[in-house]
């Protein structure tokens, strides 16, 4: 949904699989006891009665995030009931949190200047294939967009631009696929980015 009042009582059915989203976000930021300070997460509200909204979360500015999902979607409703600013224009919610109409292409198209890639289980192997895990953690210092779909891939007109990787041959559930690239960057693992 990009407006109206969010079933909480619902989030896997009348919001719209809204559970799938939350589940995302809580794994590209949370980690165990605190908030990955390096990482933003954008999610698209593309269904319901309104516009594209996308509501981002920017883990260095974050406060009060709850690792629970009832309380990400109270957080979520109170986004969604307040009026859409126009495309291009971050309007602050609360601390660490914004939103703005549009859509994936304008994230992509502020995204222009970062490397983007959209997980595809036909695309190549993420990781270099020769590549060990290495003994010590080193920080992988590269900005990253990663952009994941809903239960259909992304069409064609979507995957323009973005070059497309893989976990496996096996569809992930969108929040584990966020778990192992974070393993793999938190690792130094060597990416198959080129």
């Amino acid at each position: 949904m990009s407006k109206g009042s969010l079933p909480l009582n619902d989030l896997s059915g009348g919001a719209g699989r809204v559970d799938v989203l939350i589940r995302a976000l809580m794994a590209a930021l949370l980690t165990s006891h605190g908030v990955r300070k390096n990482t933003e997460v954008i999610l698209h509200m593309m269904g319901g009665p309104g516009p594209p909204r996308r509501i981002k979360f920017n883990g260095h500015e974050l406060r009060g995030l709850h690792a629970e999902e009832r309380s990400i979607a109270g957080t979520l409703a109170k986004v969604l009931n307040i009026p859409l600013p126009p495309i291009g224009r971050w309007q602050p919610v609360t601390a660490g949190i914004e939103h703005s109409g549009g859509a994936l292409k304008h994230t992509l198209n502020e995204w222009k200047n970062t490397k983007v890639i959209a997980l595809d289980a036909n695309g190549p192997r993420l990781w270099k294939k020769e590549a060990p895990l290495p003994v010590v953690s080193k920080a992988n210092e590269m900005d990253i967009g990663l952009v994941l779909s809903d239960d259909q891939p992304l069409s064609g007109e979507e995957q323009e631009g973005l070059e497309l990787r893989s976990l496996g041959d096996t569809w992930l559930q969108g929040h584990m696929a966020v778990g192992v690239v974070h393993f793999l960057l938190d690792e130094g693992v060597a990416l198959n980015l080129e």
